[in-house]
């Protein structure tokens, strides 16, 4: 179920919002608005544009400015600086590849909601021993896919996971099918060669069908 915008939103909100956040890279800041007016016309709001490129900031603060029914979000958030930038630009919250506590503790300092990567036990250990329950699982395919959250549910049966990498239209379901997968990141949502080409019609659609993927009750 969709949440309300308006005020400050836990990781587990972003998390709940649609079954699926984008992982938007851009390049164009002219593409950044059109691009997400399309994903919140098809159902998806929570955005994470990630810190790969110049415009990167640019953009977040595009969208923030321009497009209010779309909440952003910086992914690829590496360093206190990252996180200090992407609040100036209007992100609410954050997607770090992995986890550090200075990260931790600037996004916090910045009132940004963080889903920190984890790619281990002892990864997940130490997020928790920060408070965070809500994680990224990155990268999802390469570090061991749905069998490895099958395994994490036992001894982390109070953490909730967003897998990211190596997530497709074909395998979402499975991830999503598990009652600790509380949603999935992707890039398909946004190819490059749609946005090349400005079809947010394509981007659009395929909003839309990612906001219908069934979750786990």
């Amino acid at each position: 179920m969709a949440v309300n915008l308006s005020g400050n939103l836990t990781a587990l909100q972003v998390m709940q919002d649609a079954p699926v956040i984008p992982v938007i890279v851009l390049h164009d800041v002219a593409h950044a608005v059109p691009m997400a007016r399309a994903l919140v016309a098809g159902g998806i709001r929570m955005l994470e544009v990630t810190l790969r490129t110049p415009q990167a900031l640019a953009c977040m603060e595009a969208i923030a400015k321009e497009v209010p029914g779309a909440v952003v979000g910086a992914g690829t958030v590496r360093s206190a600086v990252d996180a200090a930038a992407a609040a100036k630009a209007g992100a609410r919250f954050a997607v770090s590849p992995g986890y550090t506590k200075t990260v931790g503790q600037a996004c916090r300092d910045h009132g940004l909601s963080l889903l920190p990567g984890v790619a281990t036990g002892s990864e997940i250990m130490m997020a928790l021993e920060d408070g965070y329950t809500e994680l990224k699982f990155f990268p999802a395919m390469q570090a061991g896919g749905p069998a490895m959250l099958k395994a994490w549910s036992g001894p982390f049966f109070d953490v909730k996971f967003c897998p990211t990498g190596g997530v497709t239209p074909g395998n979402a379901l499975e991830f999503l099918s598990l009652p600790n997968v509380a949603c999935v990141g992707g890039s398909w949502l946004v190819p490059a060669d749609a946005l090349a080409q400005g079809d947010w019609a394509c981007i659009e659609r395929l909003a839309r069908e990612a906001s219908q993927i069934q979750r786990k009750p």
